[in-house]
């Protein structure tokens, strides 16, 4: 049991509200007006279309916190306190509303893509986590995977020694370098605790890749977990000592590049908060795995076989559609000179997987997420394409566990993996 969970009901009711409004802009409180209750953002998300149950219309997920908001920090804030128009809200509603807003929601975005309002949903469901953190009403075991990524660096158990030896077993069973903690590198690259534990060959890939690229980089066991269950959780300070460490392992070996691994929050975390977190600007380019292999394509520094099959590429939302690197794999896939099947919803548009956000690590959420997940095999099945691609280890692992569940013939590929199958010499 938290900490937090300990204290009286009203405590933990402010520590939400307080926690949620703390950095509020003049931008949220437009967003948390401007709902015309349209239904767009219901149609956009797959819980909702997979269940058809009103209460996972997305910006349903806010309404305890909007109504925290026009009690607390509206222009008419006082005005509706001294009617009465807007009730304080309870423990007993925060505690029903915590799958709506950790199960329930992926933060995929594809809600805030279809507002005619422009309503951000997906950032203020992360600024909902924020409260429900300081109120200890995380899901239990995706607050446990956090907490072991701050005191161990890893929300999977892949530690700085467990990390070392993978990498001893990694070079010797593959015949491949991964340099770990040189002094100085131009590239500083990051993994995930999915691929080090269950697909250790992203490794072995991403090490074949960069020195078929010349290029000099390392490993450091200071700051090589991507992903960041701080942000997941809720967890500001946390979230800040996962991105810190990566950022000081960085700085310290004069890195002009950090590369993320095949990771979609990951890229969200350190590409697009990092410098906020920092408080500075980042003295380095920060590049998913994905956009940096079609630099190298660009460039003429990947000479790949052609992969002569049709396939079809599953975009990670926070890569995609929340980052804006749609068009990346997509040059890397053109570089394999494979036959691209597109679903039908795909780049800015794809439906999600269903396990981002955490909502793969919450043993709870399982039946909800498995059948949010037809909606992908459906898509697929429709393209006819004989191999399945993406670059986030999450999908992947979410994949894995749909095609096992649904006994579906089909198994998801890593983008980087096919890459380094195909290279020439």
């Amino acid at each position: 049991m938290s900490l937090e969970s300990n204290r009286p009901a009203p405590e933990r009711v402010a520590a939400a509200m307080n926690a949620f409004v703390r950095d509020f802009t003049r931008e949220s409180a437009v967003h948390m007006d401007a709902c015309i209750r349209c239904g767009h953002c219901a149609q956009a998300c797959h819980f909702y279309t997979s269940t058809l149950d009103p209460k996972y219309t997305p910006i349903n997920k806010l309404e305890p916190f909007l109504h925290a908001y026009r009690r607390t920090t509206a222009p008419w804030a006082p005005l509706a306190r001294l009617l009465g128009a807007e009730k304080g809200v309870t423990l007993q509603e925060l505690e029903s509303w915590q799958e709506l807003i950790y199960d329930a929601c992926t933060m995929c975005g594809r809600c805030t893509l279809v507002c005619p309002m422009g309503i951000d949903i997906a950032a203020l469901i992360s600024r909902a986590r924020h409260g429900m953190f300081a109120a200890g009403l995380v899901p239990e075991d995706l607050r446990a995977a956090a907490e072991r990524a701050e005191n161990e660096m890893s929300p999977l158990g892949a530690t700085p020694k467990v990390l070392e030896e993978r990498v001893d077993w990694l070079e010797d069973e593959h015949g491949v370098k991964i340099p770990l903690d040189l002094p100085q590198a131009d590239v500083l690259v990051t993994f995930s605790s999915i691929e080090i534990m269950k697909y250790p060959h992203s490794l072995v890939a991403m090490a074949k890749v960069l020195k078929h690229a010349g290029e000099s980089w390392t490993v450091s066991t200071k700051g090589y977990e991507a992903t960041n269950f701080g942000m997941l959780s809720g967890n500001r300070d946390w979230q800040h000592d996962m991105s810190e460490r990566i950022i000081d392992a960085a700085i310290a070996c004069k890195a002009k590049t950090v590369v993320l691994p095949e990771c979609g929050h990951a890229y969200g975390a350190l590409r697009w908060e990092g410098a906020n977190v920092h408080g500075a600007p980042l003295p380095f380019e920060v590049v998913h795995i994905s956009e940096y292999l079609a630099s190298l394509a660009r460039k003429g520094r990947l000479r790949l076989k052609p992969l002569a099959k049709s396939l079809t590429f599953h975009d990670p939302c926070q890569v995609s559609r929340r980052g804006g690197a749609s068009e990346a794999p997509r040059e890397v896939l053109a570089a394999l000179g494979v036959d691209l099947h597109e679903m039908g919803d795909h780049a800015d548009a794809a439906w999600c997987c269903g396990g981002g956000g955490g909502v793969v690590a919450i043993k709870r959420a399982d039946e909800l997420r498995r059948g949010a997940f037809r909606i992908k095999m459906e898509e697929i099945d429709a393209t006819g394409a004989e191999l399945l691609a993406t670059s986030c280890a999450n999908c992947r692992l979410t994949f894995d566990d749909g095609a096992a569940y649904h006994k579906w013939n089909k198994s998801m590929q890593s983008l980087t993996e096919l890459v380094a199958e195909r290279l020439e010499g």
